[in-house]
Formats: structure tokens, C-alpha cells, sequence
């Protein structure tokens, strides 16, 4: 602005004033970008802004339409579906989810069009057998025959991060805790089955001479002469929705998920389950009591099993 001759200094003060003013409505003005969600119902509730915390609610969800298709969202306990897995990442992260909470692609987390929010699943790559369970909590993918899509950390522990996409089964496992945000997944068995253990059969005597002595409380379990497939020929009980479990390890082997059975049968009543995609799960039962159930997995660490696990009855 140039200033004119002959102009009282004082009027020029006054000007330079204004101005000055203007550019700063001018900059309050200025629009702020905004991190709407991947999912249309998530931003509004947010305000088209992700939440600062963890944060999230639980939510079912009403019927929703995306390109021309109803969704119904529903409690589904007994989901158990094969399809296609997509992962989506970058353009997405910081966002909010469909339940308030905050994507992170470097978490165990994915997205489902139905499943309750925010809950967990097992997800299997049945291309490599690698296994994963995740946290749900956003809507997606809505394409063709996609049943679930995964952040860019879950696609990674199932191998196909760079496919792209991968044939999978589904299994809904329960709810998942609220005020987690972020990786409340976890990695479980892969392909190969680990701790390794002995090849050939031997005597279930030493076998019980090597691993740890029985805890007090827990009743043994009587010897047999010989180690051989299958090494637990107890009825395998019913869990009810109210007790606590122990994954001890899955092999693709059933000979070896037997041998794992033997071996933990210090640690109390050991299963063996087939989980519909060529592997098989050693199960401890812990009964209805949490801290029960973290001592037995404890004990199955400590025994080698580290990657053992709680379920909750949920």
C-alpha cells in the first residue's frame, strides 16, 4: 500500500492499523482440514474429526446402504465365513473409525460391514496357513465378494501385504474390550508348527519325568505305557461361554498337536480342537476364574509354549 504525500502521520498510523487487522480475519478465516472417516457414519458422528484418544463405544448399528446394498449389523456369535481379505493403510490412518476410535495401520485391527463393533476375530490365510486375530472396529470394504478388509500390519503377519489380496476364513472369537484403541490383536500360530517337538513317538513316562512337576491343586493324569497318537483319548468336554481358556499353541499336524497335549498335561484338562482349516488348537481349560486362567498360561510358557494365549468367554 503506498502512502500519499502530504498525508497526516497520524491518519497513516491509523491505516496501517486497519490493514493489519484485516489480514488477521482474514488468516482466523482460513478453513482447517478435517479427518473424516473411511466410513460415511463414523465422520458424522465425529464431526468429520478423528478423536484425540483411544476412545471408541460399542455399537451393533442400524441397517446401513453403501453403492445400492443394505448392510444389517447384528450380534453374529457363530460367524464363520471364506472370502476375500483386501488391507487398506496410509490413506486412511489417523482417521476416525466407524466406532469413534482412531485407525492405526501399524495395529492388529480390520474392518467389517456387519460384525459388532468393537469385537474379535480370527482371521486365517488359508494360501499359507498363517493365523491372526484382530480387532474390529470399522465398517468395510464394500467390493464385490470382500468379506473383511485388514489393516496394513495384519496383511503383513498374514503374508499377502503385497497381493494385495488373499483367500481367508473368518471366525467371529467374542467382544473386545472398549478403551484400547489401537493393536488389541494379537499374532498367533503361523504355518509351521513351533515349539518344535520330538519326531517319533516316545514313553509317556519321560515325558512326565521332563516337564514340570504338577501343580498341588491340579489332579495327574494317569501314565499310559506308551506315547502314541492320539495321547489324549479323554471326552473332550463342552466349554461354557462362562470359563476361561488357554491356547497353548496350533499345529498342522494333528501327531504333533497330541505330543503338545502330553506335555502340558500338568497344567490341567488339555483338549485337542480341529479348527476347520487343516489345523489343530491345544485348549487348555481355566474355568470361570481370570487369574486362574493367566496362571495357566504361565505354566504353558514356561513349559515352551510361549505364545499361549487367554481366551475370554466372550
Amino acid at each position: 500500500m503506498g502512502l500519499v504525500r502530504g498525508m497526516d502521520p497520524r491518519a497513516m498510523r491509523g491505516l496501517v492499523a486497519v490493514s493489519l487487522g484485516a489480514l488477521a480475519l482474514t488468516a482466523c478465516a482460513a478453513p482447517k482440514p478435517k479427518l473424516a472417516s473411511r466410513f460415511p457414519e463414523a465422520g458424522a458422528s465425529q464431526g468429520g474429526r478423528a478423536p484425540t484418544g483411544a476412545g471408541g463405544t460399542y455399537k451393533v448399528g442400524k441397517p446401513y446402504q453403501v453403492g445400492g446394498i443394505w448392510y444389517v449389523p447384528r450380534e453374529d456369535p457363530g460367524y464363520n465365513k471364506v472370502g476375500t481379505a483386501s488391507w487398506y493403510g496410509s490413506q486412511f490412518h489417523a482417521k476416525a473409525t466407524a466406532n469413534g476410535e482412531t485407525f492405526d495401520m501399524n495395529a492388529m485391527t480390520a474392518a467389517h460391514t456387519t460384525l459388532p463393533l468393537p469385537s474379535l476375530v480370527e482371521v486365517t490365510n488359508l494360501e499359507n496357513g498363517r493365523k491372526v486375530t484382530v480387532r474390529v472396529n470399522d465398517r468395510g470394504p464394500f467390493v464385490g465378494d470382500r468379506i473383511i478388509d485388514l489393516s496394513r500390519a495384519a496383511a503383513r503377519e498374514l503374508g499377502f501385504e503385497s497381493k494385495g489380496l488373499a483367500k481367508v476364513r473368518v471366525r467371529y472369537v467374542g467382544r473386545a474390550p472398549l478403551g484400547g484403541g489401537g493393536d488389541l490383536g494379537v499374532r498367533t500360530a503361523q504355518a509351521e508348527p513351533a515349539p518344535a517337538l520330538p519326531r517319533a513317538p516316545i514313553p509317556y513316562t519321560q515325558l512326565a519325568q521332563n516337564s514340570p512337576p504338577p501343580a498341588a491343586v491340579l489332579p495327574p493324569i494317569a501314565p499310559e505305557p506308551v506315547y502314541s497318537a492320539p495321547v489324549y483319548s479323554a471326552p473332550e468336554p463342552t466349554p461354557t461361554l462362562a470359563n476361561y481358556r488357554v491356547q497353548a499353541a496350533a499345529f498342522g499336524d494333528r501327531a504333533n498337536a497330541d505330543r503338545a497335549a502330553g506335555l502340558l498335561a500338568h497344567a490341567g484338562q488339555t483338549v485337542v480342537e480341529p479348527t476347520g482349516g487343516g489345523f489343530y488348537r491345544v485348549i487348555l481349560e481355566a474355568g470361570p476364574d481370570e487369574g486362574q486362567a493367566w496362571a495357566i498360561r504361565d505354566q504353558a510358557a514356561r513349559a515352551g509354549f510361549t505364545d499361549a494365549r487367554v481366551i475370554h468367554p466372550y
